[in-house]
């Protein structure tokens, strides 16, 4: 079943590691196509706001240099000065003099004739005065714009505002009053509350019936300009961005599917390589020395399980012990470790019993029925003392309480040491300790590394030392790599450490070469 579990849950992963780029690709395809098109709106509508700001700068230019004439503003030299300014303007068709509606006099040649105007669409807060779609006789199939201040106004084509270089025929344009319900000049659907969308801001895009809306607020007259641009555009633009970006999704999410079948099937290949490997002996064993450090003298070693496989690769315990500990194969592997302890050290023990070995064990062996049963048979073989093996649990493996606290009786009233291994990285509160029947603490390389650096946890380690010493525990310090760390230790009472300073793991033949070394100097000074 959990295989199975496993299987599926495969499967699904590799599926949304196909189906996920994919979808990303299209979304980010989406996202690119609108970016693109407010664009796309925007320039529509900068490019509204910049003629039409133009076109009310020549307007107001126009009656500013017209205004001298206001006492005689149909003279000769007012109509010249009109035509003037028709000449030399790029957006003025024809400038006049209005009064009431009409336009009594202007600049249009040969035509002397009074303009009808019609009455205003809008005054402005700003008192300029707007006339929309206005036909005159002399061009009756044109609709004109007629934008007045004061007493002049100018004719403009109604489309002149919205008349960008770059006009699309489906694209609608227009330019529109913030303080009026109308555009003075557009083309296209548009909805003249869009410009409310703005708020306080500048620039707006959004997208609403069936177009994506540019609106720009001009920064020198109370108008807007807004371009409406279908979406069309943004769905033919999306398929072309879509034609580009999918095909990347669809390899980045065959790659990651298949980077996922392959750790899983490496995830589930483990398991069975663990196995095999306990079936063909493929583990052995490396031992780290424990030294007193009052003497420095060795007094024993850690037992550390290696793996080395058919093809000469040494596998670390950080990869495969999580492995074997999901089944009943740490049980299995520990049942091999002893069997490799009492082939490699057993001789030594036997002869030896002040020497001690480490030997970690899992939460599983504790619930192990047979472990004790294990380690008598072991000792048997070996001709050893209990008192030879410490075994070391992990805080993690001792918060089973009843069952930590019988097995742990169990072992001690049989004569064997129990040591918290990695204390200080787990959960364990000094009541719970004080529950257990133990005989060692060993302290993290993680806090032994801190000594002497001013980290925060440079301070923990005298906390753990002060906790062992009241519940009246032995002392282990593991990962010591330098005299002062080991000076620092001995000073605070610790008795035991392990670390490079003292030897890296080695074969147990390494071990009795260098404890051989080290007793020659004294067997000189003896003699």
């Amino acid at each position: 079943m959990k295989k199975t579990a496993v299987v599926l849950l495969t499967l699904l992963l590799a599926t949304a590691g196909i189906g996920g780029p994919i979808l990303l690709a299209i979304e980010e395809s989406q996202r690119q196509a609108f970016k693109a098109e407010s664009a796309h709106a925007l320039g529509y509508a900068r490019d509204v706001v910049m003629r039409g700001d133009e076109t009310a700068a020549q307007v107001a230019a126009a009656v500013k240099r017209l205004a001298p004439y206001a006492d005689a503003p149909c003279a000769p030299a007012s109509i010249d000065l009109m035509r003037e300014i028709d000449l030399g303007s790029t957006y003025i068709q024809a400038v006049g003099y209005v009064e009431g509606n009409r336009m009594l006099c202007s600049s249009i040649v040969g035509s002397a004739r009074v303009l009808e105007l019609g009455e205003p669409a809008y005054r402005s807060e700003t008192g300029a005065v707007v006339r929309t779609d206005v036909h005159f006789p002399f061009a009756p199939q044109y609709a004109f714009l007629v934008l007045q201040y004061g007493s002049y106004a100018a004719i403009l084509h109604a489309q002149l505002p919205i008349d960008t270089a770059k006009s699309e025929p489906d694209v609608s344009l227009a330019v529109v009053p913030l303080d009026f319900y109308a555009p003075i000049s557009a083309r296209g659907h548009i909805d003249p509350a869009w410009s409310k969308r703005l708020g306080s801001a500048r620039e707006a895009v959004f997208e609403e019936d069936g177009h994506v809306v540019a609106v720009v607020r001009s920064s020198s007259f109370g108008t807007v300009g807004i371009a409406a641009v279908p979406l069309h555009y943004l769905e033919d633009r999306s398929q072309d961005f879509a034609a580009r970006l999918v095909p990347v999704g669809m390899l980045a999410g065959i790659a990651l599917a298949c980077a996922i079948l392959y750790l899983a099937r490496q995830q589930m290949a483990l398991p069975y390589a663990v196995r095999s490997a306990l079936r063909r002996k493929e583990f052995f064993l490396e031992y780290q020395p424990v030294v007193e450090l009052r003497s420095g003298r060795m007094t024993g070693v850690e037992a550390l399980v290696r793996w080395r496989r058919p093809t000469g690769e040494i596998v670390m315990p950080e990869l495969f012990i999580p492995i074997a500990e999901q089944d009943d194969t740490i049980v299995k592997l520990t049942h091999q470790v002893l069997e490799l302890v009492c082939r490699d050290i057993g001789f030594y023990l036997e002869t030896h019993p002040d020497f001690h070995i480490g030997i970690n064990v899992a939460p599983a062996d504790f619930h192990a029925p047979d472990f004790l049963d294990k380690l008598q048979a072991t000792l048997e073989q070996m001709g050893a003392h209990p008192s030879s093996i410490i075994l070391e649990v992990t805080e993690r493996g001792m918060l089973d309480p009843v069952v930590a606290r019988e097995t742990s009786g169990a072992l001690r009233r049989h004569g064997f040491a129990i040591a918290i291994d990695d204390f200080g990285t787990g959960y364990s509160s000094l009541s719970y300790l004080e529950s257990l029947e133990l005989d060692f603490l060993k302290i993290d390389r993680s806090f032994i590394e801190a000594i002497g650096t001013g980290a925060p946890t440079s301070q923990v380690v005298g906390h753990i030392i002060a906790m062992a010493r009241d519940l009246g525990l032995r002392m282990i310090a593991e990962g010591v790599e330098s005299q002062a760390q080991a000076e620092f230790l001995l000073r605070h009472g610790v008795q035991y450490a392990q670390g490079w300073l003292f030897g890296q793991p080695m074969s147990f033949a390494e071990v009795l070469r260098r404890m051989e070394e080290a007793e020659e100097p004294a067997a000189r000074v003896a003699g």
